[in-house]
């Protein structure tokens, strides 16, 4: 079985960015040298329908937060050094639940920072945290909300335990042109233009007891920031099951007359609930295509034949207009360039 990975869009990695450009920090060669540490092509920065897995993107923050030492790379007006979120984490040792786990890295990240105050909030049968941000942090388009959010989120979520879901989030500025992406990033109820960018939660859940030691801790820290980064891809029930059977018949990639009678559903069935769920059969299955292309492509020298019948495609043409069609560019621009051997 072909093994799937959910690749990143083109826009998050210019949020990477984003920071150092408003500072004047990313001049050409310093993007260049950022990119070629995270083995990503600066041809991709161009193109909006582009992607990049998730080691590729976790190599580049850990690249320019190394690079300037600044967890926040450049987005406060101070920089936020390297071991501050694992100061706010081992702050959390000893919260009785994760509320008051949530109040303590709040207050630690308050006393790291001038430009950010991170605050518990309360709305009904909802609780959360917001950010209240100042004008002197970088303007940086709207990626420290992006990234903060994120993270603060996850770590609520390790806290917990088990399944910590979100119910909503808010976003203080207006919706994005990326808005589309933000389905695999943040997957829940989305509201743009709100008074602060906040992650709201069930309030029962955040009352829970911690559940985790310190050892738990180690371990969580020595995976970041892949953990805290990557995407989760939370699909409706549906659309979940489709991707998990496309997935495991990955040799043969069933029609869409297969999967619905191996799924114990008429044609039109099938099609009426992945509509309502705001997709369908094909794009389930492109989509799961372009991400196993992609990741494979950076990942191996896989021939492009070879690759092409293993994605169900019936020639290696077919799935390179395919692949174009999905990305904006041909597959060969996305393979991983092979190590130079060192001279005798």
């Amino acid at each position: 079985m072909l093994q799937a990975s959910v690749t990143i869009p083109i826009a998050a990695v210019n949020g990477l960015l984003s920071g150092p450009r408003a500072r004047g920090i990313a001049t050409p060669q310093w993007i260049s040298a950022m990119l070629d540490a995270a083995g990503i092509a600066p041809a991709r920065l161009q193109e909006v329908r582009s992607r990049v897995t998730p080691d590729q993107y976790t190599a580049l923050f850990t690249a320019i937060v190394a690079n300037l030492d600044d967890e926040c790379m450049s987005h406060l007006s101070r920089p936020l050094r390297q071991g501050s979120f694992a100061l706010m984490v081992r702050s959390t040792t000893g919260a009785r639940t994760v509320e008051s786990a949530l109040h303590r890295v709040a207050d630690c990240f308050g006393l790291l920072q001038d430009d950010v105050a991170l605050v518990v909030v309360r709305d009904g049968p909802l609780s959360g945290f917001a950010l209240e941000i100042n004008e002197d942090a970088s303007s940086g388009e709207n990626y420290l909300h992006e990234l903060l959010l994120r993270v603060f989120w996850r770590l609520l979520a390790w806290l917990h335990g088990r399944r910590l879901v979100p119910r909503r989030f808010d976003f203080s500025y207006p919706q994005p042109a990326y808005a589309a992406a933000y389905e695999r990033i943040f997957p829940a109820r989305l509201r743009y233009t709100q008074p602060r960018s906040a992650a709201w939660f069930d309030a029962a859940a955040l009352a829970v007891p911690v559940r985790r030691d310190t050892q738990a801790m180690q371990e969580f820290l020595r995976a970041t920031p892949g953990n805290l980064l990557g995407p989760r891809l939370v699909e409706p029930a549906t659309a979940a099951r489709v991707r998990s059977l496309l997935q495991q018949s990955s040799r043969s990639w069933p029609d869409l007359m297969s999967t619905s009678e191996r799924l114990h559903m008429s044609v039109s069935a099938l099609q009426r609930h992945l509509a309502a769920e705001g997709t369908s059969f094909q794009t389930l299955k492109d989509e799961l295509r372009r991400d196993l292309a992609i990741v494979r492509l950076n990942s191996s020298q896989v021939p492009l034949a070879t690759l092409a019948g293993d994605l169900g495609f019936a020639d290696s043409a077919t799935f390179q207009r395919a692949f174009k069609n999905w990305t904006g560019s041909a597959p060969g621009s996305y393979r991983k360039r092979p190590v130079e051997a060192s001279p005798a």
